[in-house]
């Protein structure tokens, strides 16, 4: 059977266009390693977490500041992709016809800047080559005026992994 896979991909106007004002970015910050217990990182999260630093790897090479994570741009990432491996739907529509935009406002977030998604792809790697060779999201990655991002990966019950970028203006 031939493996899918797919790219999508959405760019917001400038939110002064669109008559909103932007709400502070809120940085993940690390946790220290004292403390209690804490469990092993799900796949998910590892996926992620490469997503995060080759976007940041992709941006300084072509000259462009890293991006600092922020947890609530995350948390939209992660809604997106648990919506599309839970449903099939791909795409940047998710529940009740929700758009980027309204899952980033949402969660708290209202400097939005743009989205990238994927299916079909098995490895970090794999998904941020095609990214790159795609030129709108190579764009989206490559804002040099975006300031911070999150990254969401969840795999279907078929094994599919859906993956998102959620860019901010803060």
């Amino acid at each position: 059977m031939e493996s899918v896979r797919r790219l999508a991909l959405v760019a917001a106007a400038p939110l002064a266009l669109l008559g909103l004002t932007a709400a502070p970015a809120h940085a993940v910050t690390a946790v220290p390693a004292s403390g209690p217990a804490r469990t092993a990182p799900t796949t998910s999260q590892v996926l992620g977490a490469e997503v995060v630093t080759l976007t940041n790897e992709e941006r300084v090479r072509a000259g462009c500041p890293a991006l600092t994570v922020d947890e609530v741009l995350t948390v939209a990432s992660v809604r997106q992709s648990h919506y599309m491996a839970a449903t099939g739907d791909f795409g940047h529509f998710g529940w009740r016809g929700s758009t980027f935009l309204s899952r980033s406002r949402a969660a708290g977030y209202h400097a939005v800047a743009a989205e990238n998604v994927a299916y079909g792809f098995s490895s970090s790697a794999e998904v941020m080559a095609a990214w790159m060779a795609s030129p709108p999201h190579r764009r989206n990655i490559l804002n040099c005026d975006v300031k911070s991002f999150g990254a969401g990966v969840r795999q279907a019950v078929n094994g599919t992994y859906y993956w998102t970028q959620v860019f901010g203006w803060r």
